[in-house]
C-alpha cells in the first residue's frame, strides 16, 4: 500500500516510445512535470518530489529518452529537440490533462522552453533552471568567446565514438569528476554518484545521452519567427554556474510576455541539489 507521498515506478508509452517515470501526489492533482538535464535522470529531482505531492500537485519524473531506463532509440535524428517536447505531451496526455505545470533544469530546461514556445497551449506555467532561452544560447555559442570555452565539450561531443569511450572510461570518472568540481562540497554524496554510474550503465546510455548534444547540433531545429514564451515562466539562477554564464539570464527573460527571475548567489548549476527547499518553495509559490 502506497501514500500519495511516496514515489511510485511507472512506464509510460508516449510519442511511440515507452519512458520509465516516476510519479507521486494525489491522482486528482494538477500535473508537475520535472524534466532533468545531463547527466541526469529522475532522481536528480528527488528533493523536490516529495515537496511537490505534498502541496496537492501530482508529480512526473521521467528518465527522458535515452536515459537510464528509458528507451533509446539508436538514430541520433531521434533525439531532436521537438521530438523530446513530444515526449513530454504524451506525459501530459497520460496524466489526462490539458496542460500542466513543466519544470526543467539544463538540457531539461531547454525541452522546456521548446514546450513554451511551441506548444503554450498545453503549459500552465514554466519554470526554468540554469537554462537560457534557446535563441540566447545559440547567439553565446556563436558570438561569445567566454561561453564557447565554457561549452568546449559541445564541441568534443559532435565527434565520433570518442566521447562515449572517454566517458566511460575508468568507470565514468569522467562524469563523476565534472559534477563534483562544478557542485558546492558535499552536493553529490559516494551513495549518490553510485546510482549515476548504475543509471550510465544502462545499455546504450551513454551513446543516447550524448546523440543529444548531436542533434542539436545537426539538425538545428527551426525557432519559429517570434520565439517568445507567453505563459508565465519563473527562471532561477545560480550564479557560480560553471557552464552557463549569468549574463545569459536577463536576455532569455525578455523572450517571456510574464516573466520573473531569481539569481541564487551561493548556488552552481546544480541549483535544485544545493538550494533544494529554497527551489522547492518557489515552485510551490509559482505553481499556487
Amino acid at each position: 500500500m502506497h501514500t500519495d507521498l511516496t514515489p511510485r515506478h511507472r512506464t509510460i508509452a508516449t510519442n511511440g516510445i515507452r519512458l520509465h517515470a516516476v510519479e507521486a501526489g494525489p491522482e486528482g492533482g494538477p500535473p508537475v512535470i520535472l524534466l532533468h538535464g545531463f547527466p541526469e535522470f529522475w532522481y536528480g529531482w528527488r528533493h523536490q518530489i516529495e515537496p511537490l505531492a505534498a502541496a496537492g500537485f501530482r508529480v512526473l519524473a521521467p528518465d527522458q529518452r535515452g536515459y537510464n531506463l528509458s528507451d533509446k532509440p539508436k538514430k541520433v535524428s531521434a533525439y531532436g529537440v521537438d521530438l523530446l517536447a513530444r515526449d513530454v505531451l504524451g506525459l501530459i496526455d497520460d496524466a489526462g490533462a490539458a496542460r500542466a505545470f513543466v519544470v526543467g533544469h539544463d538540457w531539461g530546461g531547454l525541452v522546456a522552453w521548446w514546450l513554451g514556445i511551441r506548444y503554450p497551449e498545453r503549459i500552465e506555467r514554466l519554470a526554468l533552471l540554469n537554462i537560457p532561452h534557446p535563441r540566447v544560447i545559440l547567439d553565446n555559442l556563436l558570438k561569445n568567446p567566454a561561453q564557447r570555452k565554457k561549452s568546449w565539450y559541445v564541441f568534443f561531443f559532435q565527434l565520433p565514438w570518442l566521447p562515449e569511450r572517454a566517458f566511460r572510461a575508468d568507470d565514468f570518472a569522467l562524469g563523476v569528476r565534472s559534477l563534483r568540481r562544478s557542485s558546492r562540497p558535499g552536493t553529490f554524496t559516494d551513495a549518490d554518484l553510485d546510482l549515476y554510474r548504475e543509471a550510465w550503465s544502462q545499455p546504450g546510455a551513454v551513446r543516447s545521452m550524448i546523440h543529444w548534444y548531436r542533434a542539436a547540433a545537426r539538425s538545428r531545429p527551426k525557432l519559429p519567427t517570434s520565439p517568445r514564451v507567453p505563459v508565465p515562466t519563473l527562471l532561477l539562477w545560480g550564479t557560480q554556474d560553471r557552464f552557463l554564464g549569468q549574463e545569459m539570464a536577463q536576455p532569455s527573460l525578455a523572450f517571456c510576455d510574464d516573466g520573473r527571475l531569481e539569481f541564487l548567489t551561493e548556488a552552481s548549476h546544480w541549483i535544485q541539489h544545493e538550494e533544494a527547499e529554497r527551489v522547492s518553495r518557489e515552485l510551490i509559490g509559482f505553481f499556487s
